[in-house]
């Protein structure tokens, strides 16, 4: 890991890494977090982390979601499908629903990302119901859809005063990962035994990180 100056070095860190979560955690230096200066986190005046989420999405060959322990991070185009075979546990969506192993509201999020192909936060919580008086717990199922590697982050959105100038935070734009790489995205690692695929993430971060202890792994990534 090297220090991190803008967004095309958290690009090139996924890539190499495969996986890049943006928070600290369970274990040490494995972090968007740490290797960026921190006067960068909350500058007036540079963008930092916040602002390059976008920038990172768009240069390609990477998804962004909540995929570690509930929190965000990035993962390389090629790991995604070793990683979704693994947490999905060899499901596709609709097969977890007809089995009982997904709820009615999750699905009915899901399938309203699919049918629209991707929506902003505050369409897709208009289209389900989730404004005042209507349904609740909307953050803790798009948090889940995105651990389970149903959804992902397509894009940052922002809002712009009348000069053209962003400003405010970026709003999430939802997609799945099927639409942005196509249906046969993980066609080949779903041959595989999800078990199989956990060892591989497992031995890679290994690799990365040889100190990192079993329990650690199974907290950041399972």
């Amino acid at each position: 890991m090297r220090k991190i100056q803008n967004a095309e070095d958290i690009w090139e860190l996924v890539q190499e890494t495969g996986f890049l979560p943006l928070f600290q955690n369970e274990i040490k230096g494995f972090s968007i977090e740490e290797w960026t200066p921190r006067h960068l986190w909350f500058s007036d005046t540079e963008p930092g982390p916040w602002e390059w989420k976008g920038p990172v999405i768009r240069m390609g060959d990477c998804l962004y979601g909540k995929f570690f322990a509930g929190k965000a991070g990035f993962i390389s185009k090629e790991w995604f499908p070793v990683f979704a075979n693994y947490r999905r546990d060899g499901y596709d969506f609709d097969a977890l629903y007809e089995d009982g192993k997904a709820a009615r509201k999750d699905k009915y999020i899901y399938d309203t990302v699919v049918e629209n192909k991707s929506l902003l936060t505050g369409e897709l919580k208009k289209k389900c119901n989730y404004g005042k008086g209507g349904n609740k717990g909307f953050e803790t199922i798009i948090t889940r859809l995105q651990m389970q590697t149903y959804l992902v982050v397509e894009d940052f959105e922002y809002r712009k005063d009348k000069a053209g100038n962003t400003y405010g935070w970026g709003v999430a734009r939802y997609s799945t990962p099927e639409r942005l790489f196509g249906e046969d995205f993980f066609y080949g690692e779903y041959k595989k035994e999800p078990e199989q695929s956990r060892k591989a993430v497992y031995g890679h971060i290994e690799k990365m990180f040889p100190d990192a202890a079993e329990k650690q792994l199974a907290k950041l990534f399972k």
